[in-house]
């Protein structure tokens, strides 16, 4: 019985504005000429709309890729502001969340706070939040630093970011505007409170100038599959953005997350876990499966292998092409992603992989079927408790899209695992998240000090 009133929660991603590979704008139905085009996003986030989809997300950097010749010359470096594009986005849409990357590292919390709440009120309830605490030099570089956070110190600062943003929410009580014209009385000073945090990374008064978001919280995404990751998200995170992996891989980290919110005082059912999956559709395996290899191919091979050198954060150039590389990345010590660099070690360590293979294998990431067969394979890791639902992303937009919402959409739910029409206003509700008590309320309501 609980199977069946389990829905697979859906969000459409979006990693590059043409799409989810970095060389998508080269795809004959990519529209890469609309990537400051208002319009071109509104298409995009209506479909997902149509489709039903939970949520839309916007994946942001804060910097310019340009570590190699190639970096600037063949990829997309050009995307815009979150906060910018979402609130417009707010205005043409009615039901699907509205989500975005934005750093802990080079962000204070009143800032963010404040935006969120806004952009909260001003779409009704559907605002989520991605907290990453961003990887690379480069954005240091940008903030008056010149080398990025080590990696311990970045989550140490990203809990303590959103316990002092959660704070600032929480600043008005629900009922404390009051608008009574005729006494004169705006609020009630009694339900206005202030934080006076005093941290190790942040000192903040309060309290802030917008009063608390419809969700109470916007809804928090974490992605990080790190250690400090992993804590994070189980102490915070209300949905993970999760690796793909194989069925196996998915299920232990499904129970691993969610095994550790009980010291946290949460309920596994306050966190909904979604593999990214990027799916390429066609009239038969075969036929998505050459859809596929042409996808791959649209990377220049020099910048597959400049990409991959980023991440582990090398220059691989110099290594033959044709024999396994004479090292595994120092996951330990790395201060980047550690979840892609031990996707990448677990590759060497059990193919052992020529650096040709292994750029290829990094650079490729969809799975190729008919609409059938995509649905099976979703269907195959919801039912096995490896996912709550999908990140999907599209190897070229708007195209890629169209064919999911009008193909694997009607498919998943003609067999009862998706939704035929959204069941709430906010985007809790639609993921079937508690709407959080406002600390002050509750500590007043306990008699707690």
């Amino acid at each position: 019985m609980e199977q069946e009133k389990r829905k697979m929660i859906l969000s459409a991603m979006m990693f590059f504005p043409a799409g989810e590979q970095i060389s998508s704008w080269r795809h004959p139905k990519a529209e890469a000429e609309g990537l400051l085009n208002f319009d071109y996003y509104k298409r995009i986030v209506q479909t997902a709309e149509r489709g039903k989809f939970d949520l839309f997300f916007y994946a942001d950097e804060l910097y310019v890729w340009d570590d190699f010749e190639s970096s600037v010359k063949y990829a997309n470096s050009i995307r815009p502001e979150p906060f910018t594009l979402l609130s417009a986005l707010s205005v043409v849409t009615n039901h699907i969340g509205l989500g975005a990357t934005i750093s802990t590292t080079y962000n204070e919390p009143y800032h963010i706070a404040r935006k969120l709440a806004t952009l909260d009120h001003l779409s009704g309830g559907r605002t989520a939040w991605n907290i990453v605490t961003s990887r690379t030099d480069e954005e240091a570089q940008n903030f008056g630093k010149e080398k990025h956070l080590l990696h311990e110190r970045r989550y140490e600062r990203a809990k303590e970011f959103i316990d002092v943003t959660e704070g600032l929410w929480d600043s008005w009580e629900d009922d404390a505007l009051l608008f009574d014209k005729e006494s004169g009385h705006f609020a009630n000073n009694n339900k206005l409170h202030y934080l006076q945090h005093k941290g190790p990374e942040f000192s903040v008064r309060g309290p802030l100038n917008v009063a608390r978001p419809p969700q109470g919280y916007p809804v928090l995404i974490q992605a990080g599959a790190s250690e400090a990751g992993k804590e994070l998200a189980a102490a915070t995170a209300e949905v993970v953005f999760a690796p793909k992996g194989t069925l196996e891989e998915g299920m232990h980290l499904y129970q691993d997350i969610k095994g550790r919110m009980a010291r946290y005082g949460r309920s596994d059912q306050h966190l909904k876990i979604l593999p990214g999956i990027m799916p390429v559709i066609g009239r038969t395996k075969e036929e998505a499966e050459e859809k596929l290899a042409a996808i791959d191919n649209l990377i220049p091979w020099q910048l597959g292998l400049d990409l991959l050198s980023h991440e582990i954060g090398e220059d691989l150039s110099v290594y033959p092409l044709d024999e396994p590389l004479p090292f595994l990345p120092d996951i330990e010590s790395a201060n980047k992603s550690k979840s892609k660099l031990l996707a990448v070690r677990k590759l060497m360590e059990k193919e052992n992989v020529t650096l040709r293979q292994l750029c290829k294998r990094f650079n490729s990431r969809g799975i190729a079927g008919t609409p059938e067969q995509i649905a099976d394979q979703l269907e195959e890791r919801f039912v096995n408790k490896a996912a709550d639902g999908f990140n999907i992303a599209f190897p070229y937009l708007p195209g890629a899209l169209d064919d999911f919402v009008d193909l694997v959409v009607p498919e998943l739910q003609r067999r009862g695992l998706f939704k035929t029409e959204y069941s709430g206003k906010t985007l809790r509700e639609n993921l079937g998240l508690e709407r959080p008590r406002n600390r002050f309320t509750t500590t007043h309501v306990n008699g707690e000090k």
